[in-house]
């Protein structure tokens, strides 16, 4: 397709889109690119504002004017809550002389989940290849250091890598659902040591005197995310993190996408105690959040993980993905996938060590990847 025919057109608010046409483009499998997230998180204050996540939506128009492609996108000022860490390029840019932020950006805040990013009509590669080239160009025309789209999918990659953009790869921890009936069915493709381990993690949350929830739709009130929120809240400052998600954008959630929600609760002595929130696809089980006000043994991973994973077998889901970082995921059934992200550099120096630095980690990566594949808790095959 010409070039020269479309239209790239930046646009302040995801309130500037019919959201029946951004979902057509979106697709129905990853919650996170679709209309309503989006939406909540610039309604619940979590982007825009002072936040540094200065809103950029990106629309792709034909000759005709109709929309044909878009891509959650934002002007950012600093490089938190986007889990590729570039903070090391930022600063080796900076000593230069150079000014690294702002920068473009094109993802889902906060949201460490791989899915689609070049959201255009019938999956048209050449309208992704436009786009790319789009972004680049409003890095030259506005003189940016730098345009960056994050956990994008293996095929949109390597159409990002012939355009010109750098791919960085790095690692998550994935369940796969092998058709299982049951928890059970799961637990007998382990091996016996990690099989007993695992029942008796669970089994110890149980003699704790906790009771689990999986609330998902109606089932979910207010004071539960009354709840979550305070749980959330206490994890971030549990590890010095910053609580980049508002009270706001939970009650939204709530009431506008509780269909696509389940929600882990930990009730003991008949107080909620904790809380896991989940995101559910068309294919995949995505966890996002977690938090708790007490301490017991062995509650995140019921929490997190096994009942991610009974959901999943119920509800013939093909897979969980429990977010970022965390090899202690492998040995409850999580095991390595590869991740990526594309980078446009603008300055030519910059982009030279760029792409040494990405060429030795992407060996790093692969090499961690197959080390921690020697590990996997599943039974050896013949």
């Amino acid at each position: 397709m010409d070039d020269d025919a479309l239209t790239l057109q930046i646009n302040t608010s995801i309130s500037a889109f019919d959201a029946a046409a951004w979902d057509a483009l979106a697709g129905p499998e990853n919650p996170f690119v679709q209309h309503q997230f989006l939406q909540a998180l610039e309604d619940g204050k979590a982007v825009g504002g002072n936040t540094g996540w200065e809103v950029m939506h990106l629309s792709l128009n034909d000759a005709n004017g109709a929309l044909i492609g878009v891509i959650p996108h934002y002007l950012k000022h600093h490089s938190y809550g986007e889990y590729v860490f570039d903070h090391g390029w930022a600063n080796g840019f900076e000593r230069a002389g150079g000014a690294y932020y702002p920068k473009l950006l094109g993802a889902v805040p906060f949201t460490p989940a791989s899915g689609p990013r070049l959201l255009v009509k019938a999956q048209d590669a050449s309208l992704k290849t436009a786009m790319a080239r789009g972004i680049s160009s409003l890095v030259d025309t506005h003189k940016l250091s730098s345009a960056h789209i994050n956990f994008l999918p293996a095929e949109d990659a390597a159409i990002l890598a012939d355009a010109g953009w750098l791919i960085r790869r790095g690692l998550q921890f994935h369940w796969q659902n092998k058709a299982y009936d049951d928890f059970d069915g799961f637990l007998e493709d382990l091996s016996s040591r990690k099989r007993k381990n695992i029942r008796k993690e669970r089994a110890s949350v149980a003699a704790a005197g906790v009771t689990m929830l999986a609330l998902t739709g109606d089932d979910i009130k207010p004071h539960h995310m009354d709840h979550f929120y305070g749980f959330y809240l206490s994890t971030i400052d549990r590890k010095w993190g910053g609580a980049y998600l508002t009270r706001d954008f939970f009650d939204i959630l709530q009431k506008t996408m509780a269909a696509k929600l389940l929600l882990v609760m930990a009730m003991h002595d008949g107080d909620l105690i904790g809380g896991a929130l989940n995101f559910i696809g068309a294919n995949t089980l995505y966890g996002r959040n977690w938090g708790t006000s007490r301490h017991i043994q062995n509650l995140h991973f019921e929490a997190c993980y096994y009942q991610a994973i009974e959901f999943a077998i119920t509800h013939k889901l093909q897979r969980v993905e429990a977010g970022a970082q965390g090899v202690h995921k492998v040995q409850r059934g999580y095991l390595p996938e590869t991740t990526f992200s594309a980078h446009w550099i603008a300055h030519q120096g910059f982009r030279e060590a760029v792409q040494r630095f990405l060429s030795a980690e992407a060996h790093g990566v692969a090499e961690e990847q197959n080390y921690i594949a020697l590990s996997s808790p599943f039974k050896r095959q013949p």
